[in-house]
């Protein structure tokens, strides 16, 4: 077996292989890249000489990596992110992030307050830098930062690790949401007895149960799931011309009142709060254009309302798994 080493292999190549990997295609990590598509090709074929696997296999949707390649990618990712700190380190004053993206996991809960914001700000702090959001919740945003799928998380919990740095930006609550047309004329809160007979819209990854059956459980009450759904933003449609109501994170209920003219009331229970965190890799400061992002995102949490006016928060924790929205489920 022929030996391989650091002076015999194309570092250009580690650059093609995180193209691959993130954009998931030949011809998307060629117009990343600003090559051609057949020097893609031509790179992987050498990639998968060099580590004598396939790495990437063609599916309906592109290519997927394999398992191998799954364990390269936060070495290769980690390798790549020391070089570019290097450059930093070698012209500090340049501040050039032309080309250059941070990945920033959240989810959808975050990304409809936060998301234009955030654009904004880095459009004005760091010009060229392209802000990637990639979904994520708590029980995901500590394996996603080690495994370098994310460079930035914002999730309420999940993120005590040594090996992971975190701030607490705020404490969040929970408001309802509903069609406007389904209240009374002038009605600007609703009632225990209402909140029941009404039918709900639970989000949720998948679980059944919720903080809100969990609140009304302790409460001796139930109310009546219609429909779940795992994105908050979907709820702009399915609450529209029904009387179905929906629990949810104060800061997404004002995001999508505020798009969608669904209406945001307080919610009647007294309901659990939840800290909500920004977390990172130890080492990730080191890079420039990973350090603008969290200056300016961490500026924009730090400063939000997380608790509008009437969201009432009960003294009492309750325990509840968290879902892919990254906090307590509705």
């Amino acid at each position: 077996m022929n030996r391989i080493d650091i002076e015999s292999t194309d570092l250009n190549l580690l650059k093609v292989f995180e193209a691959i990997y993130d954009e998931g295609g030949a011809g998307r990590a060629a117009l990343r890249l600003g090559v051609t598509q057949s020097a893609v090709s031509a790179a992987l074929g050498r990639l998968r000489t060099l580590y004598a696997d396939p790495l990437f296999v063609r599916t309906g949707r592109g290519l997927a990596p394999s398992l191998r390649a799954r364990e390269l990618r936060p070495v290769i990712g980690e390798a790549l992110d020391k070089c570019r700190q290097s450059l930093a380190l070698a012209r500090p004053e340049a501040a050039d992030f032309a080309g250059r993206s941070v990945t920033l996991g959240l989810s959808d809960d975050f990304e409809i307050a936060l998301g234009r914001q955030a654009i904004g700000a880095l459009a004005a702090s760091a010009p060229g830098l392209r802000l990637i959001f990639r979904q994520t919740h708590s029980r995901l945003a500590a394996d996603m930062l080690m495994a370098r799928e994310a460079d930035l998380v914002i999730a309420s919990g999940g993120l005590a690790s040594h090996a992971l740095q975190r701030v607490t930006v705020g404490q969040g609550g929970y408001a309802c949401l509903l069609d406007p047309a389904s209240l009374a004329p002038g009605q600007a809160a609703l009632t225990v007895d209402e909140f029941i007979r009404r039918r709900h819209v639970l989000v949720s990854s998948g679980g059944f149960i919720g903080v809100v059956d969990e609140v009304l459980h302790g409460l001796g009450l139930a109310r009546r799931v219609l429909a779940s759904t795992t994105h908050f933003a979907a709820l702009a449609f399915l609450l529209r011309g029904s009387d179905s109501i929906s629990t949810l994170p104060a800061h997404a209920a004002r995001g999508l009142a505020a798009a969608t003219g669904l209406r945001m009331l307080p919610c009647p229970l007294a309901m659990p709060g939840y800290a909500i965190e920004m977390g990172w890799r130890a080492d990730a400061l080191r890079d420039a254009a990973v350090a603008a992002v969290r200056r300016s995102v961490l500026g924009l949490l730090e400063a939000f309302d997380w608790m509008p006016s009437g969201t009432a928060i009960g003294e009492t924790p309750v325990t509840a798994a968290a879902d892919n929205a990254g906090h307590l489920r509705p």
